[in-house]
């Protein structure tokens, strides 16, 4: 018993455990289960120099010597990845399925700006990277990530909004702001949002009030629209652009 107790405690028996298996992966290359080819599948924009530094394996190494396991949770670090699967595929071949994080949105936020998933995940904050995806929607604020996907998902049914917006901005973590591309600021209420957006694709389609030389537009009172115009006033949307008169 001593003498068992000494071995383990001692390393040698793990010591020779390493041996043995690395004489087992030798010989197993040996004989034809060595890497050949590593198969990836679903990458589109994950840095391919990243993933190989990460499988860490080269053509020749014993296929039996790689984890599957530990590549995986290796490759799980890596901010585009969403999920993968890797697989020794006898005799010669590493298989790795990757679903990436989808682009969704540019979010600003206390001076940086970031790439983001419709989760809210922060995929990359590499300028040179983002670059690639300036056209996609712009939201601003803290909590925004979060509560874009929402916003937007509302925002698609009605395109005449939706084309001329250029940022969203999340305001006190409660409620929606839209800064339009004409610098018009609309202002969204805390709920019935979809509500609200109907009434102001609605305006657009009567009256083209998106186009008009106003300065901001408030939907958070349910039964008025209120503008305000260049000039500072505020004044109801009915009255500045429907009858030219207070009612």
């Amino acid at each position: 018993m001593w003498a068992g107790a000494w071995l383990y405690l001692s390393g040698s028996i793990a010591r020779a455990e390493a041996v043995l298996a690395q004489s087992f992966y030798n010989v197993s290359a040996a004989h034809g289960f060595a890497v050949q080819d590593v198969l990836v599948e679903g990458r589109k924009n994950a840095d391919p120099d990243v993933l190989l530094g990460l499988l860490d394996i080269e053509r020749g190494d014993p296929v039996f010597a790689f984890d599957p396991a530990k590549a995986r949770q290796d490759l799980e670090r890596i901010a585009w990845i969403e999920s993968v699967r890797v697989e020794r595929r006898l005799p010669g071949v590493i298989y790795v399925a990757i679903t990436e994080r989808q682009p969704f949105a540019l979010w600003q936020n206390q001076g940086k700006l970031r790439l983001i998933d419709p989760q809210g995940v922060v995929i990359s904050d590499v300028e040179k990277e983002m670059a690639r995806f300036r056209n996609l929607p712009l939201i601003v604020g803290e909590g925004a990530p979060e509560q874009a996907r929402a916003l937007f998902d509302l925002m698609n049914a009605e395109p005449a909004i939706t084309e001329r917006l250029e940022a969203a901005i999340y305001v006190g973590e409660r409620r929606w702001d839209l800064k339009m591309k004409n610098s018009v600021s609309v202002r969204l209420p805390e709920a019935d949002l979809a509500l609200a957006l109907r009434r102001l694709a609605a305006a657009q389609e009567r009256d083209s009030l998106l186009d008009r030389d106003v300065e901001s537009i408030d939907l958070r009172e349910e039964n008025r629209i209120i503008v305000g115009v260049k000039s500072g006033a505020v004044q109801d949307y009915k009255a500045s652009f429907r009858t030219g008169s207070a009612i």
